[in-house]
Order: C-alpha cells, then structure tokens, then sequence
C-alpha cells in the first residue's frame, strides 16, 4: 500500500456509507489515506491470478449529492476502465434475505415528486439500466440480479408494498441510483454490488433505533465483498498482465 497520487486507476472502488468504509479500513487494515474534497482514499494491490492488480478505493459520502458529485470526480480524476461500488442495502422482508448479495442491473430513483408534469417519464429519467454484458456468466459468488431503488432517506415501511408492486423492488439504498446514473452518462463501466444488512416491512425495520446493530452487520458484508471482489474483477476482465503494466508505473 502507499500514499502516491497515481495519475490514472484500472479499477476505482467506490465506498459510500461511513460505517461501510470505516470497514473496509478495518478489513484491509490501512491507516495511511489521501484526501479528496468528498472523502479519503487510498491505493492498494489485490491479488488475482494471474496479476497483482493497482485498485484504488475511494470515500464517495453517503447520499444522492455526494455519490453523484464523487463518482463524476473520480471519472475525470482517475479514468477508471471499471468504477465498482461496493455496500449495503436495506431489504423487504418477504422479498429478500438479510445477507442477500445484490447483483445491480437496474437502478430507480422513486424519492421523486412531480407534481406539474408527468410522474412517469420524472422516474424513468433517473432509471438507469446498467449494461453488464461485459460481465462473464459465471458469477464468483452466490448473488441476485435485480433492481434497486435509491432515495436520500431510508425506507419507510408504508412505502414498502407500493416499491414491490409498482418497480418489483426487493432492495433500496441512498447512492446507487445516482452512481449508476453518472457512471453511464460518462460511459464508464459500472458494477455495483450490495449486500442486505436489515430487512424492512410494513411493520417497521429492524436496525431502525440501532445503529451498532447496522455497523456490524455491515462490517460482515464488507468483509464478504472484499473477499470475493478479486474474482468479481476477475470475471469483468481486469486479470491481464498488460492491462496492469500500463497504469502500474504510476502506483507507489
């Protein structure tokens, strides 16, 4: 690991929620970070078969603004050939597991309210279909390919059957739907990849009132991702030895 300022990144990583990058300093025990005006970060090699692969991970900030504003940044500051974001997500009781993996290939901003135009075409500008036909079939881990529903807010359990009924969600979060939305605007390719901390129903959620409750269970499914993630770089093609030479010399 080191502290250089490398001028381009084959892979950025991109972490949104505090709890869930205080885990990823936990797990891969690095305390020497960079500034960025959203958030820390810092670069790192992991290892993949055939490669050790430069990755830079990255504090993008919790929330629409800050993942909107922290993804374009780390576009045009490091180039990236892949932007992963790695997290979590709160789940529908019913629909989902709590430790479900999420495979996102659609994301849907629904915390939209028009209300002098059409509602429909408001929601279906900031719908973002994510191509992953880059992406090889045979997934490293054990995950659902679904839709995700993003909002500045955590879920409401009265707004829970109308997501399933009218999008057939399972799963919302903050910051993927504005991820993804930047990350096709600028062609960038995009895998997002979350895990279900909690599970919310009509009755209420259950890490509502219990913060240390959602931080460990978040810190499991960083620790999961961050175990699979060089397969997962692995199955979108980075594990070339070129691919790495060509960036590497501007990693410390």
């Amino acid at each position: 690991m080191g502290s250089g300022q490398p001028e381009r990144a084959v892979v950025v990583v991109l972490i949104s929620a505090d709890a869930e990058w205080a885990a990823v300093l936990d797990l891969l025990e690095e305390n020497s970070c960079n500034q960025s005006p959203f958030g820390e970060w810092f670069e790192t090699h992991l290892k993949l078969s055939k490669i050790n692969l430069p990755v830079l991970f990255f504090h993008g900030g919790w929330g629409k603004i800050s993942a909107a504003a922290s993804t374009q940044y780390a576009i045009e500051r490091w180039n990236p050939i892949l932007l992963v974001n790695l997290g979590t997500c709160g789940g529908f009781e019913g629909w989902v597991e709590r430790g479900e993996i999420l495979l996102v290939e659609r994301t849907l901003i629904y915390d939209i309210i028009e209300q002098m135009g059409d509602f429909v075409d408001h929601i279906a500008h900031y719908t973002t279909d994510l191509d992953l036909s880059w992406l090889s079939a045979q997934h490293p881990q054990p995950v659902r390919r679904t839709l995700l529903v993003s909002a500045d807010r955590d879920l409401l359990p009265v707004d829970i059957l109308e997501l399933a009924e009218r999008y057939g969600a399972v799963a919302g979060d903050w910051e993927s739907g504005a991820i993804a939305w930047v990350a096709a605007r600028n062609g960038c390719r995009c895998l997002i990849l979350r895990g279900v901390t909690d599970l919310v129903s009509p009755a209420g959620g259950e890490a509502y009132g219990n913060l240390a409750g959602y931080q460990k269970a978040a810190h499991e499914i960083m620790r999961r991702l961050l175990a699979d993630l060089p397969a997962w770089l692995e199955a979108a093609g980075m594990n070339s030895k070129s691919l790495s030479l060509a960036v590497d010399d501007n990693f410390s």
